[in-house]
């Protein structure tokens, strides 16, 4: 899928996505720089494959330092950050329900998906508040309203927690210049989310594409019939940290195929 470059409607401006390199970030990330935006991967790895028009910072945003780490070094190479896409996130835990998830599983899952972009946030707001300027979008999940309990619960617990303070930071900071807003995407089709099918389909012994829609049914079904692609999470956010968006602010926008069936 081809994004349109929307005329470089970014250019000039400083772009950071955190977890960048691979899956939805790695589109977003390519996304706005195709619209002239300076772009700053951030990851725990360098990528073997890593595209040329991307800068890149490593660093373990779970933890205090990595991500004073990310703040430092962007602001000595730019002296300012216009976008802020708050993308890492995931889950490691294990099956099995509430009883076999420890305290070390639930704080792992909330540094990552909730206290990392609270601690960019906070270490990013002070210059864009400076400027009356900036854009920050947290990625959320409609695991925030539609919980798998078996194995994903501190992670849809961090999502809910991500969304409640992204609308009450947007109520801070939007009347400073700032715009805060929050996508929530349904299952997107990534390498990872490949491999997840081929193992479900290797343990049901069944076909991929068998074992693909017994996971879009265990989501409770996605109406449009296909999980999203990483391009079409991209192609929302170019849209939302663009001048044409300008008015938009505090809103959570869902982009699930219809997976949630409520309005």
């Amino acid at each position: 899928m081809r994004a349109s470059n929307s005329n470089n409607e970014l250019k000039g401006k400083i772009a950071l996505v955190t977890g960048g390199t691979q899956g939805a970030g790695r589109a977003i990330a390519e996304r706005l720089s195709q619209a002239g935006a300076e772009v700053i991967a951030v990851a725990r790895n360098l990528p073997e494959n890593k595209a040329s028009n991307l800068n890149f910072i490593a660093a373990d945003l779970s933890t205090t330092a990595g991500t004073e780490k990310v703040v430092t070094e962007t602001l000595k190479l730019f002296e300012r950050l216009d976008i802020l896409i708050n993308n890492l996130g995931g889950s490691e835990t294990k099956g099995g329900g509430y009883a076999v998830l420890t305290d070390s599983d639930w704080v792992e899952t909330l540094q990552t998906n909730l206290l990392a972009p609270v601690r960019l946030d906070r270490g990013f707001l002070p210059q864009m508040i400076m400027n009356k300027s900036g854009v920050i979008i947290h990625i959320g999940s409609i695991q925030a309203k539609l919980p798998l309990y078996d194995s994903t619960l501190p992670y849809a617990a961090a999502k809910a927690g991500l969304v409640n303070y992204s609308k009450g930071l947007s109520n801070e900071v939007s009347p400073k210049g700032v715009r805060v807003l929050t996508v929530s995407p349904g299952w997107i089709m990534t390498t990872s989310s490949s491999r997840l099918v081929e193992r479900l389909a290797e343990n049901s012994n069944t076909g991929f594409e068998e074992a693909k829609q017994s996971l879009m049914e265990s989501l409770g079904g996605i109406p449009y019939g296909r999980p999203a692609e990483p391009e079409e999470i991209a192609e929302l956010i170019g849209f939302l940290v663009s001048p044409r968006a300008n008015y938009l602010t505090g809103t959570e926008y869902v982009i699930d195929g219809g997976t949630i069936p409520t309005i």
